[in-house]
């Protein structure tokens, strides 16, 4: 290697800009979601499952149109435009998954998909999960399949204009979309969603999206969970978990009702939070009338001392302390209070051990948060980029795919440490992997990348994805 000779001496001389080399690129990266695209089949699983957006058999099939929006966000396009930045990259479109079409020719392609083509995303989705498990060890794909757990949740993502179809001002006054989507909490991979307007209430199609998420989940998993929070407390989701014969966990509201049978439980019925500092679970048999029989109340409460009590109304922990509490602790006539919150569940909770287990897991359902901020600051979801919902559906779908791409990428070539608990947010995996400076050279058949020194992720989850085999 040569040695770079540096002058003890300041530099005076300026700095010249010579002639644009085309052989740079900015997001050499591309290079692992193409041989991740290779090893799983990607563009070709969603092309079957999507079918024929145009009716000439020519340019570019709703597969690729997708594969290439996901590739464009995880380098950190986040608007239709940035895919004629990436057309831009003469070096970078040599590593590309897909070749990345003209802003217009993407908003125009996305305009034609329809019902038929927008579930045959999540169908094509759940071929790439299959072939994942195929492709991942025997100890974790068990892990994998030991009990799925799928998550429910809705994020509003606020846009600008009156022009934007399908929207609709929110509970806090903003114009906004609502994606509503399942995760498979375990690979942390979206496999359903659906886009809904912001005053539409998620409970009323959350039935419908368990159910597809459901279809879309691999077969053999040896038990299934449904997670949800409080702005799921319906019992038509419930219903539809028991006539699936799946496990459920749903968050409940705070009314009177389950406050009165929490202030009933005696002292030796709590035991204590796994993980949790200061907090108790218990069971009672408080079950609204609409519920499946088989349903028990959990009920955890948080010892919070008076000090720690937020002045501020809008303080989200004062919401769970009842009000005679709240008011002596303002008033500094008690040294302490608690926190309550409700979560009517099917499990097994016939024990204090399995009690504490069950609101342990059911804590765990915040990881959809994250994985709804990822991909909304990692991938492009933060914004709508048109007026059409029809391209925002699109969009979002990308946006997901991104998600998806990423928890592949990691779950492959074992960089999440091996249990997804370590997976790196979109962002850092930008950072590290995906935006990564190189000059592309091709001698014959063979395409190098020249890497600045220090760079060592790149090549090792080249080698790891490179080693797997194409799909038969």
């Amino acid at each position: 290697m040569n040695k770079i000779r540096v002058s003890r001496r300041g530099r005076k001389q300026k700095v010249r800009v010579g002639s644009p080399d085309a052989s740079l690129t900015g997001s050499a990266g591309a290079e692992a979601v193409r041989e991740l695209e290779r090893a799983l089949g990607i563009t070709a699983a969603l092309d079957k499952e999507i079918g024929p957006v145009k009716q000439r058999d020519r340019g570019l099939p709703g597969g690729q149109l997708l594969v290439s929006l996901a590739s464009c966000m995880l380098a950190g396009g986040d608007h239709l435009v940035s895919l004629d930045r990436r057309r831009a990259d003469i070096a970078g479109q040599m590593l590309e998954p897909a070749p990345a079409p003209a802003s217009t020719t993407a908003a125009g392609l996305a305009r034609r998909f329809g019902a038929a083509q927008l579930a045959g995303i999540g169908a094509g989705v759940a071929a790439v999960n299959a072939r994942v498990l195929g492709l991942t060890g025997q100890v974790r794909r068990s892990a994998l399949l030991r009990s799925v757990t799928i998550d429910l949740d809705a994020t509003d993502v606020e846009v600008r204009g009156r022009g934007k179809a399908g929207c609709a001002y929110n509970y806090q006054g903003q114009r906004c979309y609502r994606p509503h989507i399942a995760f498979w909490a375990e690979l942390g991979v979206p496999v359903a969603a659906d886009l809904l307007a912001g005053d539409e209430d998620p409970r009323a199609s959350a039935h419908l999206l368990a159910r597809r998420a459901l279809a879309a989940l691999p077969a053999g998993p040896a038990e299934i969970r449904l997670r949800a929070d409080a702005g799921y407390f319906a019992g038509e989701l419930a219903r539809e978990a028991l006539r699936r014969s799946i496990k459920f966990a749903i968050g409940a509201k705070r009314n009177s009702a389950v406050r009165r049978a929490a202030a009933a439980i005696g002292e030796d019925a709590w035991v204590p939070a796994i993980g949790m500092d200061n907090a108790e679970v218990a069971a009672c048999p408080c079950i609204p009338d609409w519920w499946p029989a088989d349903t028990t109340c959990l009920v955890r409460r948080v010892r919070i001392p008076a000090g720690a009590v937020s002045c501020d109304p809008r303080a989200r922990r004062r919401r769970t302390i009842p009000k005679d509490q709240l008011a002596l602790a303002l008033a500094g006539l008690a040294d302490h209070v608690y926190g309550y919150s409700f979560i009517l569940t099917n499990l097994d909770v016939s024990d204090g051990e399995k009690i504490a287990e069950a609101e342990h897991w059911y804590r765990h359902r915040t990881d959809i948060e994250a994985l709804n901020r990822d991909a909304k600051l990692g991938a492009a979801l933060r914004h709508m980029p048109s007026g059409d919902q029809r391209v925002n559906l699109v969009w979002m779908h990308a946006a997901l795919l991104a998600a998806a791409i990423s928890a592949w990428l990691q779950e492959l070539t074992r960089i999440d440490r091996g249990n997804g608990r370590g997976r790196r947010m979109i962002t850092r995996l930008r950072h590290e992997l995906i935006a990564i400076p190189a000059r592309v050279t091709r001698h014959g058949r063979q395409i190098t990348l020249r890497l600045p020194p220090g760079q060592d992720l790149l090549p090792a989850v080249l080698n790891r994805l490179q080693a797997l085999p194409s799909p038969g």
